[in-house]
């Protein structure tokens, strides 16, 4: 790949209505956007999803920012990368921080497909045309008018966010509105192997899943519930690489896998993770971070591929912000969203826009900060 410089931007995008889970409450999204440039002038984006504060995982936009500036920009300006998978084998040298590693491999990966005149679906191997979107309710929302108008729109599949001890009324009150709807909670790791007789009891409400019940990388209670529950257990925060999904599947501590491009380090992983499953009949979904329309590209050309079979959390571009940075608008059609297929991952930045959100800017070029 022919690299001549890279940019970094943070970027803070107003929200529609507060995003509230039992962790936290977002207002406005911050976000690094990456842009690594070539000699013909060709720019390819990725998106630093990490939030502000450490609650979902050790990383925050600021530790992100540190290590993209100070350790995998200037290498990947002195060592360069003939394919994106190079970038992710090679920055292993760098222990940890999946984020800010996928990222930058997001943004290379848009510039090779630009570069090999390719899109980013036909490069990962995508088969499907369209993939199914899922809705995620925060407790920021009102449930009753949300999910009304979300099964108006199509959505395929609903996550419910949830507060320990309060899950079954918000689920009767799904339930309610239409008892056939496909339910899932997301706990986000907050039980305890106390709770196990609470989600034992959970079990007859006939949800999708359970994700993420336990704190991360708690492979042996996981295995401990899905004994003794026929709900699937889907791992979340547990599953920060290649070798924690193969971890989680041998030990059987999980039924379902949600892959997200950012937590498991880039689209180099993500993919391993998703073959592996298929290989053992593990079904994936891609799942979402309160993303811009970037990072939604990339997620819509991963769960392109086919073991992604149960619907994502995947949403158009007015789901969570007034304006998105891509154009055009990523649109959901009763209930699924077209795969782009134009070059890299197919859609447009909005330059302008992208200029009045930003915060901070830097470029990088051999290792001088322009």
């Amino acid at each position: 790949m022919r690299i001549q410089s890279v940019g970094l931007r943070k970027v803070s995008l107003p929200l529609k209505v507060p995003f509230v889970t039992h962790q936290f409450e977002l207002k406005e999204r911050p976000l690094i956007i990456i842009e690594v440039k070539d000699d013909a002038g060709r720019i390819g984006y990725g998106e630093v999803t990490a939030f502000p504060d450490p609650f979902y995982t050790y990383e925050t936009i600021n530790t992100a920012w540190h290590i993209l500036e100070d350790y995998l920009i200037p290498f990947l300006l002195k060592n360069g990368a003939e394919h994106p998978s190079d970038f992710a084998e090679e920055s292993k040298g760098v222990q940890g921080h999946p984020m800010a590693k996928a990222g930058l491999e997001a943004a290379l990966w848009d510039l090779y497909g630009k570069q090999a005149e390719k899109s980013l679906a036909d490069l990962l191997g995508g088969t499907r045309s369209f993939v199914s979107a899922g809705a995620v309710i925060s407790l920021g929302d009102s449930v009753e008018k949300d999910v009304s108008m979300l099964k108006e729109e199509g959505f395929q599949r609903y996550k419910l966010k949830v507060v320990k001890g309060r899950e079954k009324e918000a689920i009767e009150t799904i339930q309610q509105i239409d008892p056939d709807l496909p339910i899932m909670i997301d706990a986000n790791g907050q039980y305890n192997p106390k709770d196990m007789s609470h989600l034992r009891s959970i079990d007859d409400y006939g949800l999708t899943m359970i994700e993420q019940p336990f704190a991360a990388g708690d492979f042996y209670w996981h295995k401990k519930l899905q004994k003794e529950m026929k709900t699937p257990i889907c791992l979340d925060e547990s599953i920060m690489s290649f070798h924690d999904a193969v971890q989680a599947v041998e030990l059987e501590s999980c039924q379902i896998i949600n892959i997200k491009i950012s937590r498991v380090g880039g689209l180099t992983a993500a993919i391993q993770i998703h073959d592996f499953c298929q290989s053992r009949g593990i079904p994936v979904w891609c799942g979402g971070m309160v993303e811009s329309g970037i990072s939604k590209a990339h997620n819509l050309a991963l769960a392109s591929l086919p073991n992604f079979t149960i619907p994502g959390d995947l949403s158009g571009s007015t789901r969570y912000f007034h304006k998105d940075l891509v154009h055009p608008e990523i649109v959901m059609h009763e209930g699924s969203i077209e795969v782009p297929k134009k070059t890299g991952m197919g859609l447009n930045v909005d330059e302008e826009y992208l200029e009045e959100v930003t915060l901070a800017y830097e470029t990088f070029h051999e290792f001088f900060h322009l």
